[in-house]
């Protein structure tokens, strides 16, 4: 598994649950980790996952952060990530997302925490911008980016704010991850055409179980659940539901 294109499963939960974690997937390929989405307490998930404890996965280890949309529940961490990478392992985190989500990045999320630093105690203020914690490069639809052994294209879906489905190839495998989304028959199509692909699920302006659960058997055998509300019974479930804390291969 170690050199095969793989993810860690830190969290599976809605921005609600009070069972699991927010949705946040690390994929792995040749010594290579991609974190997909940065919710609170990012570390404390990465240390309590049983898969990811066993790698020793930390801020540290993290080659690109990718961000799909700003959502508290999916971007919660961002600052604390950025913050640790800075003062204690002196990193430049690499962090992808679509133009529309990188242009509110700091203005509408991370400047209100993040703009004024004290370098000393004499009380002058230093202020920072996004470029002084790391490095950002913009995914389109048009332009895929490759980071090491993975490349990663994007496409929108349909959801409140701006967000993008994703699908990451490496190892001569493809992922693809559909981020938040109503249900969308010409998303999943995009997304089918992965080995393997992963898929939320949820109430309101999600993706309704029943939906997914009336596709073809062929599209539901390539597809796992995650993102599910705390009701959601994983074990009747005609779609495997992802399981927090486990490491699955592509």
């Amino acid at each position: 598994m170690p050199d095969k294109l793989s993810f860690i499963v830190l969290g599976v939960g809605d921005a609600f649950s009070a069972r699991y974690y927010s949705s946040c997937l690390a994929v792995h390929c040749e010594g290579a980790w991609l974190l997909v989405d940065c919710p609170h307490p990012i570390r404390k998930m990465m240390k309590e996952a049983p898969a990811a404890a066993q790698v020793g996965l930390d801020v540290g280890s993290i080659d690109a952060l990718l961000v799909t949309h700003l959502h508290a529940d999916h971007s919660s961490g961002i600052e604390g990530f950025l913050y640790f990478a800075s003062f204690v392992t002196k990193g430049r985190p690499r962090l992808l997302a679509h133009p529309d989500v990188l242009s509110r990045l700091w203005s509408g999320h991370l400047s209100a925490g993040m703009e004024r630093l004290l370098p000393s105690a004499d009380g002058t203020a230093r202020v920072m911008t996004l470029a002084d914690y790391g490095d950002t490069t913009p995914m389109t639809p048009e332009s895929p980016v490759t980071i090491g052994p993975f490349t990663i294209e994007c496409r929108p879906t349909i959801h409140h704010i701006p967000t993008t489905a994703l699908r990451i190839r490496g190892g001569g495998r493809v992922l693809g991850i559909s981020a938040d989304t109503a249900f969308d028959p010409s998303l999943i199509a995009w997304l089918s055409e992965a080995d393997l692909f992963v898929h939320e699920t949820n109430y309101g302006v999600h993706t309704p179980y029943a939906a997914l659960a009336a596709l073809p058997a062929e599209t539901r055998a390539k597809m796992r659940l995650i993102h599910y509300p705390d009701d959601f019974d994983t074990e009747s479930s005609v779609i495997a539901p992802l399981r927090q804390g486990q490491r699955y291969e592509v």
